[in-house]
């Protein structure tokens, strides 16, 4: 009973420095510059989430995520809540297809079908979320007029491809990343799991 009382303890400290770490990577971002869309930046605090979910479950990368978006709307004192939920379920997007199909197929195969995947149905979904929901909301939200023309552009010329060299990018970091800490992550799994 101790012995599982300290795991739960070490592991929301684990989740708790995840998400800080998440954090500090969600400043670090830049715009892609050849995209129309200049409010869309590329950031790695999806790494942090992902670290969690193969340690632990999708559920704790999950609970990163969240906890990423709630810690910069009160560091920010962002008013705007659109542009943090849309990094919420995006960060979901990726987030667990990586780590469902990890969980099934381990090892660096499972990983980068996951990533693959994940890249996928983040940049497929966040097209039709802004397209229906995330542009009507901005635009409603700033006061600005949008044509059904002027959200087709904004997803196909920068949404769809943002979030697909996103996904890329989460990649070709995450995969160098993940194979010198693969023994680690199953050090961890085996310690909590």
């Amino acid at each position: 009973m101790q012995k599982r009382k300290k795991n739960q303890l070490l592991k929301l400290i684990i989740l708790a420095l995840l998400s800080t770490i998440s954090l500090v990577l969600f400043f670090l971002n830049f715009p892609l510059p050849f995209l129309p869309t200049p409010y869309l930046k590329v950031d790695f605090s999806d790494v942090p989430a992902l670290i969690a979910s193969l340690i632990f479950s999708p559920m704790a990368g999950v609970l990163v995520v969240g906890f990423k978006n709630l810690l910069y709307l009160a560091v920010s004192g962002s008013g705007e809540p659109i542009g943090v939920l849309s990094n919420f379920i995006a960060g979901l997007m990726i987030v667990l297809p990586v780590s469902m199909i990890y969980h099934r197929v381990k090892g660096l195969k499972g990983l980068i079908t996951g990533l693959v995947a994940g890249t996928v149905i983040m940049a497929v979904g966040m097209s039709i979320l802004n397209y229906y929901f995330i542009l009507p909301a901005y635009g409603w939200f700033m006061g600005w007029e949008m044509s059904e023309q002027m959200k087709r552009i904004a997803v196909v010329g920068g949404v769809l491809p943002f979030n697909l060299i996103k996904g890329v990018f989460i990649g070709i970091l995450f995969i160098p990343l993940f194979t010198k800490l693969q023994s680690w992550i199953q050090q961890q799994r085996t310690r909590f799991i």
